[in-house]
C-alpha cells in the first residue's frame, strides 16, 4: 500500500496530506496572502505611519490638578519648613557641643517646622482648589477662565486671612490675588509677548 496516498488512520485527523482543499495558496500578485482573511493583507499597510496620534492636547481639569497642586504645596512646604528649622536649631545650638541633647533639639525644630509649614501651605492649596473647582464649574466662568483663577486667589487670602479683620483680609486677598495674577501671566506667557512684541527666539 502506498503510504502517501492514503492519510493515516486517526480520530483526530479529517484532513489528508494530499487533500487538494488544504492546497491554499500563500501569495497574491507577489505579496504575502493569509488563507484565514478575505482581503489581502499588503491593503492594510500601505506604507504609512502605524501609530494614531490624538489630535488635539487633552489638558485636566480643577478637579484633577486639585490632588497634585495640593500634594506638591505640602512636600514643598515640609522640605522648606525642615531646612528652615535646621537653620535655627543650629544658630540657636551654636554654643552648644555635638552631643546627643544638640540631635534632639536640631530633630524637634526640624520636625515641627517642617509639619507647620506643610500644613500651612497644604491648607492653602485646599482651600484653593476648592474654589478654582467651585468657580470653574460655574455657569459664569469656563473651565479655563483666567477670571476664577483670580477669584479663586483672591478667596483664598481673604478666607486664609478672615480672623485677622479687616485689614488682614484685605491684604490676604491681595496677596493672593497677585498671586494668582502671576500664575495666569507664566500660563499664556506666549500669548502675552506676541501682545507685547517680544521676539520668541530670545
Amino acid at each position: 500500500m502506498d503510504r502517501s496516498q492514503t492519510p493515516p488512520s486517526s480520530p483526530f485527523n479529517f484532513y489528508g496530506a494530499q487533500d487538494p482543499s488544504m492546497n491554499v495558496p500563500l501569495t497574491s500578485s507577489g505579496s504575502s496572502f493569509s488563507p484565514y482573511l478575505n482581503i489581502d493583507p499588503s491593503y492594510l499597510n500601505q506604507g504609512g505611519s502605524e501609530f494614531i496620534f490624538p489630535t488635539e492636547k487633552r489638558t485636566r481639569g480643577r478637579f484633577e490638578l486639585a490632588f497634585s497642586q495640593i500634594g506638591s504645596s505640602v512636600a514643598a512646604g515640609a522640605i522648606y519648613g525642615g531646612v528652615n528649622g535646621l537653620r535655627l536649631g543650629l544658630s540657636e545650638t551654636a554654643e552648644l557641643a555635638w552631643s546627643k541633647p544638640k540631635y534632639v533639639q536640631l530633630l524637634n525644630l526640624t520636625l515641627k517646622r517642617g509639619a507647620a509649614t506643610a500644613n500651612t501651605l497644604g491648607v492653602i492649596a485646599l482651600f484653593y482648589s476648592a474654589f478654582g473647582v467651585l468657580y470653574s464649574s460655574s455657569l459664569f466662568f469656563d473651565v479655563d477662565d483666567e477670571r476664577s483663577t483670580l477669584l479663586a486667589g483672591t478667596s483664598t487670602g481673604l478666607l486664609f486671612k478672615s480672623t485677622a479683620g479687616l485689614k488682614g483680609m484685605a491684604r490676604g486677598g491681595g496677596v493672593g490675588f497677585g498671586l494668582a495674577a502671576l500664575w495666569c501671566v507664566w500660563q499664556n506667557r506666549d500669548r502675552v509677548k506676541s501682545s507685547l512684541g517680544v521676539n520668541q527666539t530670545l
